[in-house]
C-alpha cells in the first residue's frame, strides 16, 4: 500500500497469474485494507490489479490445496468474503481501477466498490458455476438490487462475458474510460472524493450500503456455506481440472 494526497492505493500483485486469488493474496489485500481503514493521512482507498488484468479470479491451480478438507475449504472462502466485509463495511470510500479481466471474485470486488472505473477493453464474467462453484462477495444480494433478479440470476447461471460498456449501462460501475487512461481517471476520481467534507461524504456511504446490510449479511452466509459445499463436490475436482487459465 502506498499512500499519496490522503488516497491509499493498494495494488493486487500477482500479474504472472493475472493477480489470481489465494491464500497470499487475501491475506495480503485484507491487511492492506485493513491499514487503510486505520491510517487517519488517508481519505480515499483506490484498489487496481498489476498487469495484464485487474483480478482473474480464484487460482484454479491451487483448487486442490483449497479443497483439502472442510475446514480449510470454510477459512479460504471465509476470508474471500473478508474483503468485501472490508470494502463494503468500511468508513472510506473505495475506488477501482479495473483493466483486463475482471473475473469471478475479481468481478465480485468490482461490484463491491464505491465508484469503478473500468477499461473499456475490460471484460467480466461470474465463472463459477460453470466450474461447480458458486459465487461470494454478497453477489447475490448485491446483483440482483443492480440489474434485476432474472437478469442477476442469468448472469450467474450462463458466465456470459459482458463488455466495460454493458456493465455501464446496467450500472455495475461508474465510468467507462480508454484502456491507457482508466487508472488516471480512478486517481482522479479519488481526489475529488478526497476533497468533499469527510463526515459528509462517509455518511453516504453509511446510509447507502446500510439500507441493504441484513440481506447482504444473509446473503454471504448463505454463500460460504454454498461455496464450501461446492469445492467439495467432486464434480468440482473434475471441471476445475479439466480448466486452464492464460
Amino acid at each position: 500500500m502506498t499512500v499519496s494526497d490522503g488516497i491509499a492505493e493498494i495494488r493486487l500483485n500477482r500479474p504472472e497469474r493475472l493477480n489470481a486469488i489465494n491464500p497470499d493474496l487475501l491475506s495480503g489485500f485484507a491487511a492492506a485494507l485493513e491499514r487503510a481503514e486505520k491510517d487517519p493521512g488517508v481519505e480515499v482507498i483506490l484498489i487496481c490489479g498489476e498487469g495484464r488484468a485487474f483480478c482473474a479470479g480464484d487460482d484454479l491451480k491451487e483448487f486442490h490445496q483449497q479443497s483439502s478438507g472442510k475446514a480449510e475449504t470454510r477459512r479460504f472462502i471465509e476470508d474471500i468474503q473478508r474483503i468485501t466485509e472490508l470494502i463494503v463495511n468500511g468508513e472510506k470510500i473505495v475506488v477501482g481501477a479495473i483493466h483486463g479481466w475482471a473475473v469471478g471474485g475479481g468481478f465480485e470486488w468490482v461490484l463491491n466498490c464505491d465508484l469503478a472505473i473500468m477499461a473499456e477493453g475490460c471484460r467480466c464474467f461470474l465463472p463459477e458455476i460453470n466450474l461447480g462453484l458458486f459465487v461470494t462477495g454478497g453477489i447475490s444480494a448485491l446483483l440482483p438490487n443492480a440489474v434485476g433478479l432474472q437478469k442477476a440470476k442469468a448472469m450467474i447461471l450462463f458466465g456470459e462475458q459482458i463488455t466495460a460498456k454493458e456493465a455501464l449501462d446496467m450500472g455495475l460501475v461508474y465510468r467507462v474510460a480508454p484502456d491507457d487512461r482508466v487508472y488516471e481517471e480512478a486517481v482522479a476520481t479519488a481526489a475529488r472524493i478526497a476533497g468533499l467534507p469527510k463526515l459528509a461524504r462517509r455518511n453516504v456511504k453509511k446510509v447507502l450500503n446500510r439500507s441493504f446490510q441484513l440481506s447482504l449479511a444473509d446473503a454471504m452466509k448463505l454463500e460460504t456455506d454454498a461455496t464450501v459445499d461446492c469445492f467439495l463436490d467432486p464434480e468440482t475436482a473434475v471441471r476445475i481440472g479439466n480448466t486452464e487459465i492464460s
